[in-house]
């Protein structure tokens, strides 16, 4: 594969970012930005203190039990083994929405994504789980609320994820918001949502079943074009007479283009139809129609994935930038504190940066915060460095044939932008090693959040 092949130009980056990156200048980089409201309680309610030992060093609660999390909870302590780390989630079982298209065509069972304990997690790298949902915030008084009481903290963490903006797809009433979110789940947050969609797949008797990607910077850039394969290859082997139906917001692929145009055509081309620059403007469940500028398209099933936001938590505790378009954090894109306060800080695929919002990403960005929050503590500081993003995406199912990206992010002082560092690599033709590669991958994710 030559240089051109394995690196991924400026023009790409802007591509794969779309409007997050724009987004970026508005935001701002540094304590430019406006600052958050440091003063104001933000608080539904207080009650007793949280069932937890007394601390025995600075208390880190680390809020969202995702990759990022995880990730932080974990490494903080190795950093500095002084700190008391309490893991706040409100879910009692994991599932992670990484690998899950390949669960709809059969590749893994339940049990891969599943099969790993938050309880695990803590005992094995000595933290305390808290099985809780946030209720309120006090940073004057560094009061956390919570279901289960309210828990002081010297440092938090907030890693809750995205939310989804349906007005980005026209829908603004919430009836039909909820008949959206129930008859055809997004796939991209909740674990029920992904049990709807397999069944969707493996029930399907034929006819269009159509997937959408958003505009704007999504929850894995990736994904829903590996979603079309792993669906097109569920309907290929069962002999449906289907059509995955996929509308683009984006003029083109928004990553590893190469790789899945390759697919959809010499894999998939009696069953997959790609029509890029479909904006959606509004749905008409009744009619099962999709609305863009020019056209009413039907389809017979589908999973809608609308434009992504930072998690409502965020605008719930007043740390949301109000001039983002995606309601992301306010933060020092550098180091994560949200702006005039650092003893709060912002990670995972809620914060405002135009790095792709996905599971190694966050793991790789999760374990230089550890290293900023273990120095911070200690009274220094440290350099950024970047988050790597290896991204495995399985394409072909018989045989298991994958193709992949790996990629480092730059940063100019100058103009505080961040783009793809020279040293990102596309790896598109796909095989069986990068087909096998998708499973190690996520293994070894797994393996590095529990173990």
């Amino acid at each position: 594969m030559d240089k051109g092949n394995n690196e991924i130009s400026r023009r790409g980056f802007i591509k794969m970012s779309g409007v997050a990156a724009a987004s970026l200048a508005t935001v701002g980089l540094t304590s430019q930005a406006a600052k958050a409201d440091d003063k104001k309680t933000h608080m539904v309610g207080a009650g007793t203190k949280a069932p937890l030992p007394k601390a025995k060093g600075p208390r880190l609660v680390v809020v969202g039990g995702g990759t990022s999390g995880l990730t932080i909870a974990k490494y903080a302590k190795k950093e500095y083994p002084k700190f008391d780390v309490v893991m706040v989630e409100k879910r009692d079982m994991y599932s992670s929405c990484f690998s899950s298209n390949l669960w709809y065509a059969g590749v893994i069972d339940l049990e891969f994504l599943a099969d790993h304990s938050f309880l695990d997690a803590a005992k094995n790298n000595n933290y305390t789980f808290l099985n809780a949902t946030c209720t309120g915030l006090d940073r004057s008084a560094r009061k956390l609320y919570t279901s289960e009481g309210e828990i002081d903290y010297d440092y938090l963490v907030l890693a809750p994820g995205i939310g989804y903006d349906y007005s980005r797809i026209g829908v603004n009433d919430a009836e039909t918001e909820t008949a959206l979110r129930t008859v055809y789940p997004a796939g991209f947050t909740m674990p029920t949502e992904h049990s709807t969609i397999k069944a969707k797949v493996q029930g399907f008797e034929g006819g269009v079943f159509m997937l959408n990607v958003p505009g704007g910077n999504y929850r894995c850039l990736p994904a829903p074009y590996e979603r079309a394969c792993m669906i097109a290859s569920a309907f290929k082997k069962n002999k449906v007479k289907a059509k995955v139906l996929v509308l683009d917001h984006n003029p083109d692929i928004t990553i590893k283009a190469k790789g899945f145009h390759a697919a959809f055509n010499e894999l998939y081309k009696d069953y997959i139809e790609y029509k890029p620059s479909m904006e959606i403007k509004g749905v008409d469940l009744a009619n099962k129609t999709i609305k863009t500028e020019f056209d009413t398209i039907k389809f017979d099933d589908a999973s809608i994935y609308p434009g992504v936001r930072g998690s409502k938590l965020l605008e719930q505790f007043g740390i949301m930038d109000p001039k983002n378009p995606q309601k992301e954090a306010m933060i020092d894109t550098l180091k994560y504190n949200v702006i005039g306060d650092d003893r709060v800080y912002v990670t995972g695929d809620s914060r405002p940066h135009p790095y792709s919002k996905s599971a190694n990403t966050s793991n790789t960005e999760g374990k230089y915060v550890a290293k900023v929050l273990a120095a911070r503590a200690q009274g220094k500081e440290i350099e950024w460095f970047s988050p790597e993003t290896i991204c495995f995406s399985l394409v072909n199912t018989n045989p298991l044939e994958g193709i992949s990206v790996d990629a480092t992010y730059a940063y100019d002082p100058k103009t505080k932008q961040f783009s793809f560092s020279k040293d990102t690599k596309m790896f598109e033709d796909r095989d069986a090693s990068k087909g096998r590669g998708t499973l190690s991958w996520a293994k070894g994710l797994y393996r590095d959040m529990f173990a």
